[in-house]
Parts: structure tokens; C-alpha cells; sequence
């Protein structure tokens, strides 16, 4: 055993002197190995700690969420479908939500507006942190606002969300009902949708039966289909940010391949050389398989550690504007880390274990030849 041991430590002595021999060549493969190990696991933390945000706070969201469809068009729910539903068997609670979208030309963002439903919230509108930078306001500032009819609604700021709660609230802005029924000139009697809370969470897919049955032009959504929603969401903008990636990824596939399989004349002749002096077959076979692996282990574990200060650390300004999904004001929150076991395994198959094996099969070819023919080549 301790002789084994001896024999790989010698040999992977050699082996980082070999590689110093020929730093420019290995520099610029580790480079190039790096860059790409550190895009793929960037854009992997970021994804599943975007979707581990969204499941933290989508357990907040209502049992379920009943909408009215027109010709296939989610359209406004009238109070009595509330009352109604509120009958069923099993229900707890139904509440009417008013909510909707405002554009604001000045700046060219979009307004996530809804109505407040807390009595013990302060007076006054309540809007995103990153609205009130982007607009420049502070509490006891007004807002003013175009409604639907061209008046102007002017909404005195009662309080600023902490950024902590960018990521729900960036572009939120919380009115009171007569606000809202101002500045969209919405019809009384009427909501956007309404939020039932089910007594026992078994009953959900029940319930929804008996509401689309009562309602047959009402669209009832569980929340785990909302929580599966999402997850398809960011998996998807995941998989079209890769797609842009694979270009790159392709080209240091070609790269790496290259410089694995092509051996030099140099490289022939030095194992040509070890042949002569003794060395077998398996120790340079062992030679060349720790070369790939010293180059891979250190491009993927920088390339790792890289990627967990680029996504937790300075939350992922590579890839923050196309994941995120605001199109204009961007939260800047700070993500919990989640890294497991299977990410690391599946990136670690995925680039160290190729590169690594394609390293071994030349040599071996070379390796396997006369030492005299080996030199002369």
C-alpha cells in the first residue's frame, strides 16, 4: 500500500512539472476551461436558487385562485360568484382581489398595482423599493398617475417596501379599493379573480370540480399547479440562456478534444524517452491520466467557486436581466445559496470526466509503440 502510494506521488510530482514545462499551452486550456465550467454552474446555482425562492413564497399564496374566462379570456369575476363559491362544502374563505398592470411611459416600466387587504397596514400607498429609486420618491411623496379616463390620480407614498422584498415587491405598488377603481375605472360589483382557502388541502381538487361545475365559465387554478408554473418558467428561461451558452460550450468541446487527442512531437518523444528508461505502459497511461486530471479538478473547482461568489455574492449580473423577468426595474436581492450534491456530480460528469478520459486513450496509443519509433517520430 505505501508503496502505491509512493509510486502516485512521484508520478504526480512529474506530472506538475510536466505541465509546467509547457505552461503557455495549459494556461490557456485551463482558461478556456474554467470560463466554460464557471458560465454552466453560474447559470445552474442561479436557476435553482430562483426556483427555491419562488417555492418559499408561493406557500403564502392562496389554496387556490378561481378566474372567469370570456371567449377564452380571463375576464372580471362578479361578487356573487364569491358568495357562491363560499357555500361549497369545504370552503373556509373566498376573497375578492383586485389587481392589474399599469404602464408608465415616463420611465417604461410596468406596475404591478393591487389592492391592500391588511387594516393594520399605515395609511397611504405602499410601493417597491426599487420603484421608489427608479422614480426618486420618499414617504410623504406623491405619485401621480394617468387613470383610464385621462385624469390624473395623485397617490401620497404611506410607505416604502425594504428591499429585502425585491423580489415580490420591486415593481408593487399597494393602493386603497377607491384608488384603484379610479384609476382603472373599474366597475363596482366586480374583481380581477378571488382566492379560496380550503379547510383541509386534500379537498382542493373536489372543490375545484364543484366550482367548475356550478361555474362552468370559471377557471379554477390549485396552487401546485401555480408552483409548477414556475418551475417550468425558469427551467425554460434556464434552457434558452444555455442555448445562447452552446456555442461557446461547443467550441471548447472542439478545443479540448483537439488538444487532448493531437499529441505533439514533443509530448511523442518524451514518452518515447520515459519508454526507453524503464517506465511501463501503465505509468504512462497513470502519467497522462493525472495531467487531465490536475487540469480539470483545478478548472472545476475555480470554475466552481467562481460561480458561487458570481451567483451569491454579486447576484448574477450575467444572467440576472434575462432570468429574472422584469423588463425594465430589476430587484437586487441577495439569494439564499443552494448548491447539492447532484449539481455538483452531474457538472462534474458532464466536463471533468470526458475531458480526463480523452487525455488517456492517445497516450495510450503512443504508449504502446517502440520506444526508438516513438523518439524518431
Amino acid at each position: 500500500m505505501k508503496r502505491a502510494v509512493e509510486r502516485h506521488l512521484n508520478i504526480l510530482e512529474f506530472t506538475l512539472a510536466s505541465l509546467l514545462r509547457r505552461r503557455a499551452k495549459n494556461l490557456a486550456l485551463l482558461a478556456m476551461y474554467l470560463l466554460v465550467i464557471f458560465m454552466l454552474a453560474s447559470l445552474q446555482f442561479f436557476v435553482t436558487a430562483l426556483k427555491r425562492e419562488a417555492a418559499l413564497i408561493l406557500t403564502d399564496a392562496p389554496d387556490m385562485v378561481v378566474q372567469r374566462l370570456t371567449a377564452g379570456r380571463q375576464d372580471l369575476v362578479p361578487d356573487r360568484y364569491a358568495a357562491e363559491i363560499a357555500k361549497i362544502k369545504g370552503v373556509s374563505a373566498v376573497r375578492s382581489r383586485l389587481w392589474g398592470y399599469y404602464y408608465d411611459a415616463l420611465n417604461g416600466a410596468n406596475y404591478t398595482i393591487m389592492t391592500g387587504d391588511d387594516s393594520a397596514a399605515p395609511p397611504g400607498t405602499a410601493i417597491g423599493a426599487a420603484l421608489a429609486k427608479s422614480r426618486n420618491l420618499q414617504v410623504g411623496d406623491l405619485l401621480p398617475l394617468i387613470s383610464y379616463d385621462k385624469s390624473p390620480v395623485m397617490l401620497e407614498i404611506g410607505s416604502i417596501f425594504p428591499s429585502s422584498s425585491d423580489l415580490v415587491a420591486a415593481d408593487l405598488i399597494v393602493i386603497s379599493p377607491v384608488e384603484f377603481q379610479q384609476l382603472f375605472n373599474f366597475p363596482d360589483g366586480q374583481a380581477t379573480d378571488l382566492a379560496v382557502t380550503v379547510r383541509n388541502p386534500k379537498e382542493l381538487p373536489t372543490v375545484a370540480a364543484k366550482i367548475a361545475s356550478q361555474f362552468p365559465d370559471s377557471r379554477p387554478i390549485l396552487k401546485s399547479e401555480i408552483q409548477r408554473t414556475y418551475q417550468s418558467i425558469f427551467d425554460w428561461r434556464g434552457g434558452m440562456t444555455l442555448m445562447v451558452l452552446a456555442s461557446a460550450l461547443l467550441s471548447f468541446i472542439i478545443f479540448a478534444w483537439d488538444k487532448a487527442t493531437g499529441l505533439s512531437a514533443e509530448e511523442r518523444k518524451e514518452i518515447g524517452i520515459l519508454k526507453s528508461i524503464g517506465w511501463e505502459t501503465s505509468d504512462v497511461l497513470l502519467l497522462k491520466f493525472w495531467e487531465g486530471l490536475v487540469i480539470s479538478l483545478t478548472a472545476f473547482l475555480l470554475g466552481v467557486v467562481l460561480a458561487y461568489g458570481h451567483v451569491f455574492f454579486l447576484s448574477a449580473p450575467l444572467f440576472a436581466q434575462a432570468l429574472k423577468g422584469w423588463s425594465v426595474i430589476y430587484p437586487r436581492f441577495q439569494l439564499v445559496p443552494v448548491v447539492n450534491a447532484y449539481q455538483l456530480a452531474v457538472l462534474f460528469f458532464l466536463t471533468v470526466v470526458p475531458y480526463t478520459t480523452a487525455t488517456v486513450i492517445p497516450c495510450w496509443r503512443a504508449a504502446t509503440i517502440d520506444p526508438d519509433a516513438a523518439m524518431r517520430y
